[in-house]
């Protein structure tokens, strides 16, 4: 996101972001890495959003946003949301979509749409109850508060801290390693967590045998196990992405 001084949700940013996932979704990559310039990752919705649109309208305008977090969602490919520094509202609830997020320690993150007297409307709130329970939802949101890198590592919603000097590297790293990977053995964890979410362990187990067997037919998989025969566990095999 480049939109400065602040990267404010406002219908450009969201303009652009959908088209970036209209991208995406058709041409999905190995990996992802969702990153921000400037001072801050973002200060979240333009309040002009809020001033300006039509009660009328709201209900298939937040549906359209919602569209943008969920799109991010089902990308096939590992995503990661890289938080330099503040990360407020709508960029928190498309960092919450995201497979994993890193952040430096000075980061904050907050949903902090009570200032306006609204919820989060983009899927935050749910999906931060998915990683830190919904206790811990309704305590970020009810407040309104802003939460530490290191309090939401804790909870197990942030999932590496780096320092800021060697941030921007580190998270191109942490994000290429997982590009490098098994393409379509992380398809798959992707979409066995998703149906454990979604239903249960039940829902998962009943999937897992069909995902278990597109995986065995792969190429990296043939590949990196007759790697781990010959040259042992930590053999340099070059996953190709098939």
């Amino acid at each position: 996101m480049d939109s400065e001084p602040m990267n404010l949700f406002d219908l450009p940013m969201w303009q652009a972001w959908s088209a970036a996932l209209d991208w995406l979704t058709a041409h999905p990559p190995r990996g992802l890495l969702i990153r921000a310039e400037g001072r801050v990752v973002s200060a979240g919705v333009d309040v002009k959003v809020f001033a300006e649109l039509d009660p009328g309208e709201a209900e298939s305008f937040w549906a359209d946003q919602l569209a943008l977090t969920q799109a991010l969602e089902r990308l096939p490919c590992p995503t990661v949301f890289a938080a330099h520094s503040l990360t407020l509202t709508a960029a928190f609830e498309l960092a919450l979509a995201c497979d994993l997020i890193v952040a430096t320690g000075p980061a904050r993150f907050g949903l902090v749409e009570r200032k306006v007297g609204f919820t989060p409307a983009m899927g935050g709130t749910q999906r931060l109850a998915e990683r830190a329970g919904p206790a811990r939802a309704r305590e970020l949101v009810m407040t309104g508060g802003l939460y530490r890198a290191s309090t939401l590592l804790d909870w197990g919603v942030v999932n590496a801290v780096f320092p800021p000097a060697e941030f921007k590297a580190e998270s191109l790293a942490y994000a290429r390693r997982l590009a490098a990977g098994p393409t379509q053995a992380h398809r798959a964890t992707k979409r066995i967590v998703r149906a454990q979410l979604d239903g249960g362990v039940a829902a998962a187990d009943a999937v897992l045998p069909a995902l278990a067997a597109q995986v065995t037919g792969t190429t990296d998989h043939r590949r990196a196990v007759a790697a781990f025969l010959s040259d042992g566990p930590e053999h340099d095999t070059v996953y190709q992405g098939s």
